[in-house]
C-alpha cells in the first residue's frame, strides 16, 4: 500500500485512533460547528486515486506535450529569455544551506546567505549605476508597481505616467496597486516605437508623482531617458526605469542619465525560463530615497573582533508594524534566484556580460539584415537590443502555429496585447546561431509566400 501511495496521509487505524483520543465517530463532527448551507455535501470532482508508477507516467506525458528551447530554436522573449546560464549556478543553488534557507534574521548563523544578498545589492548597483539597491523582489512587474507606490509616497502627489512601451504585464499590475492605493495611472501614447515625448509633455503637470518608461523598452527599442528626464525635472517628478540588466551591459547605465529609480527582473542573468518563472526583480534607489526602499537591505559591518560580517539593515518599520503607512508591505525577497543572478554574474565578469550583450545586439542585427533582404518591414525606428517588430502580411497567430510545426518557436504575438495582429516581436539572443537564425527566415519566408 505505502509503495503505491507514497503520499497516503493516514490509515484506517490512524482514522480510528483519531476518533478515539476526539471522542467523535466520524471526520463530520470536527464541523458541526460550520453552517450547513457552506458544507460541500457531496464528493469532490476529481478522478479516484492512483498509484505514484501510473501517475508519474501520465504527468510525464503531460510533460513531453510541451515544446521548449532544449527542443526547438526559440525566438519568443517579451519578458522571459531564452540565455546561457553557467553551468557553476545550479551546482551552488543546488547545495542545500541555500535552497532551504530562509530570513536570515540571526546573523551569527546565517553569513553566507547574508554575503550572498550582499553581492547581489553591490552588483545590481554596479549594473544600474544607482547608489542603493535591495535584497531583490519577487519579479520585474511587481518592482515597478512598487516603484510607483514610492514615488506617490514620496511626493504626496497621486498620478503616475507610464509609457505604454511598458512591459503589458507592468502596466497591469500597476494598474491593480493603484486601484488600492488610490493613485492615478494614466498611459503615454507612442511614436511607432517609443514613448512619445510631446503627449509625455503635455500629460505632465505638478501632480505627476513618477514617469515610468523602460528600458530597452517592450518592442526591444531604446528610449531617450535624457529628453524623459527633462520631462521629469520640469514636473519635479521621479524618473522610473525599468531595465533589462544584461542590456545595462552595453547601454549607458539609468543611473548616470538621470533615473531616480531603477527596477527590473534578474532572468537574463542565470534564472532559467522554467515555462515562466519564477523569476526575481531588483530595486535600486538614489541615496536620498534610501530609507523608503521597499523589502529589506544587508549591510557590512563588523565583529567585536573587527572581522568583517553581514547583518539586516535599514529596514522601514512601517512595513512591519505601522502598514497603512508603510510605502510597501514586501517584506520578503526571493534569495535563491538573485544568488543564481549573482552567481551568474561572477561567472560571466564584467567583460563577459558586455560581450553577451554585444552578442544579443549584433545577432539581432544580423537577423534585422537578412528579413529585410527578404523584403520584410522592421517597424523599430530607433535603436534596439535583442528585441524587434517585424510586419506580417497574414496574422502572427497563424505563422506561429506554421512556425512551430516546421520545429520553431516564434516570436510574441502582438495582437494580444496592442491589438496588432500583423505584427510579431522576435527576440534574438546569444544562444541563437547563425544557422537557426537563417532558417528562421528562410521557412518565415516560404510561410508568408504560401
Amino acid at each position: 500500500m505505502t509503495a503505491s501511495y507514497r503520499y497516503l496521509p493516514d490509515t484506517k487505524q490512524d482514522q480510528k485512533e483519531m476518533f478515539s483520543l476526539l471522542n467523535i465517530s466520524s471526520v463530520n463532527e470536527l464541523f458541526e460547528d460550520l453552517p450547513t448551507e457552506i458544507r460541500l455535501e457531496k464528493e469532490l470532482n476529481i478522478q479516484p486515486a492512483t498509484s505514484e508508477s501510473l501517475l508519474m507516467k501520465k504527468m510525464q506525458n503531460l510533460a513531453l506535450q510541451n515544446r521548449n528551447a532544449n527542443q526547438y530554436p526559440n525566438f519568443l522573449g517579451a519578458g522571459t529569455y531564452d540565455h546561457y546560464i553557467p553551468s557553476v549556478v545550479n551546482h551552488i543553488t543546488s547545495r542545500s544551506e541555500f535552497y532551504t534557507a530562509y530570513t536570515p534574521y540571526q546573523p551569527e548563523i546565517s553569513q553566507g546567505e547574508l554575503q550572498a544578498i550582499f553581492e547581489f545589492q553591490t552588483m545590481v548597483c554596479e549594473l544600474t549605476g544607482m547608489e542603493v539597491a535591495n535584497s531583490s523582489m519577487y519579479d520585474g512587474f511587481t518592482s515597478l508597481a512598487e516603484a510607483a507606490s514610492l514615488a506617490v509616497t514620496s511626493t504626496r502627489r497621486s498620478q503616475i505616467l507610464v509609457s505604454k512601451a511598458v512591459h503589458p504585464e507592468s502596466r497591469a499590475i500597476l494598474d491593480t496597486v493603484a486601484y488600492g492605493q488610490e493613485y492615478m495611472v494614466k498611459e503615454v501614447d507612442l511614436t511607432v516605437d517609443c514613448t512619445n515625448l510631446e503627449k509625455l509633455n503635455e500629460y505632465a503637470n505638478e501632480d505627476t508623482a513618477a514617469i515610468i518608461v523602460q528600458y530597452p523598452n517592450f518592442f526591444g527599442s531604446i528610449e531617450d531617458l535624457i529628453e524623459i528626464k527633462k520631462v521629469a525635472e520640469i514636473n519635479g517628478a521621479a524618473l522610473i526605469v525599468s531595465a533589462n540588466p544584461l542590456a545595462l551591459g552595453l547601454l549607458q547605465t539609468p543611473g548616470k542619465l538621470g533615473a531616480d529609480i531603477v527596477v527590473g527582473d534578474m532572468q537574463p542573468l542565470g534564472i532559467p525560463m522554467s515555462f515562466g518563472g519564477p523569476h526575481c526583480g531588483y530595486f535600486a534607489v538614489n541615496k536620498k530615497l534610501m530609507r523608503k526602499i521597499p523589502g529589506r537591505i544587508v549591510g557590512q559591518t563588523t565583529d567585536e573582533q573587527g572581522k568583517r560580517g553581514f547583518v539586516l539593515t535599514l529596514q522601514a518599520r512601517e512595513q512591519h508594524i505601522r502598514r497603512d503607512k508603510a510605502s510597501s508591505n514586501i517584506c520578503s525577497n526571493q534569495a535563491l534566484n538573485a544568488l543564481a543572478s549573482s552567481i551568474c554574474m561572477t561567472a560571466l565578469g564584467k567583460q563577459g556580460i558586455r560581450h553577451m550583450a554585444q552578442l544579443n545586439f549584433e545577432k539581432a542585427g544580423y537577423m534585422v539584415k537578412r528579413l529585410k533582404e527578404k523584403g520584410m518591414i522592421i517597424i523599430n525606428q530607433a535603436p534596439f537590443f535583442n528585441e524587434f517588430v517585424v510586419e506580417l502580411p497574414i496574422p502572427a497567430k497563424e505563422v506561429n502555429a506554421k512556425l512551430l510545426e516546421a520545429g520553431i518557436i516564434g516570436g510574441f504575438d502582438l495582437g494580444h496585447d496592442y491589438g496588432l495582429e500583423h505584427q510579431m516581436l522576435i527576440a534574438v539572443t546569444e544562444q541563437r546561431t547563425k544557422e537557426e537564425i537563417d532558417q528562421f527566415v528562410e521557412v518565415l519566408e516560404g510561410i508568408l509566400n504560401g
